[in-house]
């Protein structure tokens, strides 16, 4: 080893650095730490903005004088556009970068929702609504992809948990401001407030947020950017414009690639992705019909309209402490540790929904199957981006989330048609218990492929050693 050549085989200068050595062996630093925090608060306005309507739904129906079918297909308008979104952003993210892409969302969603406050008739609001919907839901998927790509395997999970505490803060919010706010001055002025509040936060990712290093190895461009970064993560690693970047655990990548929808089922990809998708519709199912209906619901068993609101808000802070509790097991044992929660929610929802039960209790079972529901939401969230390649990850994650819609979107939907219909309100939650039922067993389904491939990758690194 000559003297300028770091730990780890790496030349530095205008020698050759692994990005993957780099960041797998990378302690917690001020660069990773400031990208958390970066992407916890992008993430909170996000989670804001997505659920904020469930909480003005009650206000909306007032004013525009509407029925559950069209304020169902008024939430179906934005979880449509969230899967419109979540492809197309995923493809630009895999293409332009996840910085650009994310600042563009970002940007979109604050511009839409200023735009939401001026809406004067329920048509107006509902295409407003899914032009909102498509920049939400590009911005999840792109901020996991990112902070995956900066964190070593072992925090993924854990990091992108912490990330959606974010979304979780943003959606606990809502409820408490539309109390305070709309009574007052209508709620268009939620949507008119949230809007003004994302802006500044445009100018702020412009300067602060990085490029992934990974990405943008792998696509083979801006070493520039790739040195500024690694030499943040690691002190003295002397990297610079000159030097050659690769991740040796990836395939090299070109950026005038495409990418095509195949790539996500190659290879013992074939069995993880369908499944992957599958648990994401019956979570996404569950958690929506709970942001959805929730306040609603709970008004039409008895509580007030503020009490409603703040049940909500619990269940949104349950379910963030629940996936925190299960972030580490997740890093560690994969997606089975998930499946525990879904499993433990549906007795939980039977109860509510066939039991005799007082107003205090149902607010309580209530709290933990939805506690439980959110925590396995949360847990689907760190595991998204975790299978697929830097070169396609924004893809994995932006399919994933996307086809996870067809369980957000038929939530509000199926609840409109079915509290039309005069079903009993508490009867709904027996109705609910199946998407748990389902997210359950893809997840053990999954578990079980995850650690098979786990099992491969460990065998073919001790063949190395060997050889």
């Amino acid at each position: 080893m000559t003297p300028d050549q770091p730990s780890g085989g790496q030349e530095s200068g205008s020698g050759t650095i692994d990005v993957a050595q780099v960041i797998e062996r990378q302690r917690m630093n001020g660069f990773v730490i400031r990208l958390v925090a970066i992407s916890w608060i992008v993430t909170m306005f996000d989670g804001f903005d997505m659920l904020v309507l469930s909480f003005l739904a009650p206000y909306i129906r007032h004013d525009f004088g509407i029925g559950p079918v069209q304020l169902g297909q008024l939430f179906g308008c934005g979880t449509v556009g969230a899967m419109i979104g979540g492809i197309g952003f995923g493809w630009l993210g895999d293409r332009m970068g996840r910085r650009p892409t994310i600042i563009l969302s970002v940007f979109a969603f604050g511009l839409s929702s200023m735009a939401l406050a001026f809406a004067g008739s329920i048509e107006t609001l509902m295409a407003l609504r899914f032009l909102n919907g498509v920049a939400l839901g590009g911005l999840m998927p792109l901020a996991w992809a990112l902070n995956i790509e900066f964190v070593p395997a072992r925090f993924r999970a854990t990091v992108v948990t912490l990330i959606m505490m974010g979304y979780t803060l943003g959606g606990a919010i809502a409820g408490p401001l539309t109390v305070w706010v709309a009574p007052h001055w209508g709620w268009h002025s939620v949507f008119l407030l949230s809007g003004i509040v994302t802006m500044p936060l445009v100018v702020l990712l412009f300067f602060l947020l990085p490029e992934s290093a990974r990405f943008l190895a792998v696509k083979r461009r801006a070493p520039g950017q790739i040195a500024r970064s690694l030499n943040a993560i690691e002190r003295g690693l002397g990297a610079t414009a000159a030097t050659i970047f690769l991740a040796s655990d990836e395939k090299p990548a070109t950026g005038s690639q495409n990418f095509n929808l195949s790539t996500l089922f190659e290879g013992s990809l074939r069995a993880i992705t369908p499944l992957l998708w599958l648990a994401y519709i019956g979570s996404s199912l569950a958690i929506y019909f709970k942001t959805s209906w929730g306040p609603i619901l709970f008004e039409d068993v008895g509580f007030t309209r503020t009490e409603a609101a703040y049940i909500a808000s619990v269940t949104s802070i349950g379910g963030a402490i629940a996936g925190l509790a299960l972030m580490r097991f997740t890093d560690r044992m994969g997606p089975i540790a998930i499946a525990l929660f879904p499993l433990l929610a549906v007795p939980l929802l039977l109860l509510m929904g066939l039991a005799d039960i007082a107003r205090p209790g149902f607010a309580v079972l209530s709290v933990l199957s939805m506690t439980m529901i959110g925590g396995a939401h949360f847990g689907m969230h760190s595991i998204a981006g975790l299978f697929y390649p830097s070169a396609i990850r924004a893809n994995g994650a932006g399919w994933a989330t996307s086809v996870a819609k067809i369980g957000s979107i038929a939530a509000p939907l199926l609840g409109g048609y079915l509290l039309a219909a005069n079903l009993p309100p508490r009867q709904l939650f027996v109705l609910l218990a199946v998407a748990p039922a389902v997210c359950a067993v893809a997840l053990m389904l999954l578990g079980r492929a995850f650690s098979a491939r786990r099992d491969r990758a460990a065998a073919l690194e001790a063949n190395a050693v060997l050889t």
